[in-house]
């Protein structure tokens, strides 16, 4: 009879000298399974998993002062994005705004341990408001927004947005869900002469008003359909970014996510779309890095420098280990604004380190398991990175 796999295959007890590291997530979750993977790849145990869902059912979740606590992202369960959202229906676009309070609440409760990821930042990772606020008061090059920070203009609705543009000369803009994450709810709106207004967007509006994610990238020209989006989405919470033009390669729009460990640029990746989401389950692809670097150097800039631009943004963070930054090159590729700071945005399977970055040859989860490694005594006294 052959050997019937067990969850204990492969387990061993820590060593005294040796780190002992967990993981709260979704235990099916592929983003798990690759953080197990890079921990054992480094010779260690597998890491401990705490589930989202006995977190956020049991009120926390206790971890021994010396274990290295990495948080990942609670996506993708349905019976987890019912406890977060309350929404019977994971397709909803809605609830983003209970959501956050109740992810940056159960955060909070977890209780010992050394967190590679710190509650107060990933609060305002989560807060495209707040994150923008912290950004540009940085020096980071943003798109300029008449809702960042806490003193930011509200957004009611669609007659708020509307009294933005106007207010702002914002001919071109998107609308954000200040909460959300994958482009879900987000409209890139533009309005043209004769009062004519468009918004692209993967939102799906029923017809009894109910909004839903679909994996369909559509336009919509009806200004009242428009607003019937924007109002249901307002309560949740709304950011408003002036949309820049970005450079294009092989005649699609382009942007990048970066990836910063332990604040350094380590992996990135191209995405190009014909829309103005270049999300890959949307329809973007990816593009090609070395032309996207040739482009850099040709135009005068320095490749260095955009990444640059990427560690600047995660020093925001520096009590958070891994971010992905959404990097938007504008037109001619010699200079770049960031779009956003994402906390799990380090999902780039098979993909391995920038050379040069100290990554070469791994990919994204063993680059941070590596920096830990390479940190150690800084870990376990609880000191956060540089």
């Amino acid at each position: 009879m052959g050997h019937r796999p067990s969850s204990l295959d492969g387990f061993r007890p820590a060593r005294a000298s040796e780190p002992r590291l967990a993981v709260v997530g979704n235990p099916e979750n592929r983003r798990v399974a690759l953080f197990e993977d890079a921990v054992r790849a480094a010779g260690l145990p597998a890491p401990r998993v705490v589930p989202w869902a006995d977190v956020l059912r049991d009120g926390g979740a206790d971890f021994a002062a010396e274990e290295i606590v990495r948080l990942d992202s609670p996506g993708e369960n349905p019976e987890v994005d019912r406890l977060l959202r309350g929404a019977v229906d994971p397709t909803r676009v809605e609830g983003s705004g209970r959501w956050y309070t109740r992810f940056t609440t159960a955060v909070r409760s977890l209780r010992g341990g050394v967190r590679l990821d710190d509650p107060d930042e990933l609060a305002v990772l989560f807060d495209k408001r707040l994150c923008h606020a912290v950004l540009d008061a940085a020096g980071v090059p943003v798109p300029a927004s008449p809702t960042s920070g806490p003193q930011g203009a509200p957004v009611r609705g669609w007659d708020d947005v509307r009294a933005s543009m106007r207010e702002h000369r914002m001919a071109r803009l998107f609308v954000k869900p200040a909460h959300g994450s994958s482009a879900s709810g987000v409209l890139a709106v533009e309005s043209g002469g004769g009062g004519r207004i468009r918004a692209t967007t993967s939102v799906e509006l029923a017809a009894d008003g109910g909004l839903y994610n679909s994996l369909k990238v559509r336009r919509y020209e009806r200004e009242q359909d428009i607003a019937a989006v924007v109002d249901a989405l307002a309560p949740d919470g709304l950011h408003l970014e002036r949309w820049l033009p970005k450079a294009s390669q092989d005649g699609r729009a382009a942007d990048l996510r970066v990836v910063v460990v332990a604040g350094r640029a380590t992996h990135a990746v191209v995405r190009t779309s014909r829309s103005p989401m270049t999300n890959l389950h949307l329809g973007g692809r990816r593009g090609d890095l070395d032309a996207v670097r040739e482009a850099v150097e040709a135009a005068g800039a320095r490749w260095t420098d955009l990444l640059g631009v990427c560690e600047q943004a995660a020093a925001c963070f520096p009590r958070t280990l891994c971010v992905g930054v959404d990097l938007l090159p504008a037109v001619g590729w010699r200079r770049a604004a960031v779009g956003e700071v994402n906390a799990f945005g380090d999902l780039l399977p098979r993909l391995t380190g920038l050379p040069g970055s100290g990554a070469e040859g791994l990919d994204t989860h063993a680059a941070q398991v590596a920096a830990v490694l390479g940190d150690l005594a800084r870990y376990r006294t609880g000191t956060p990175h540089a």
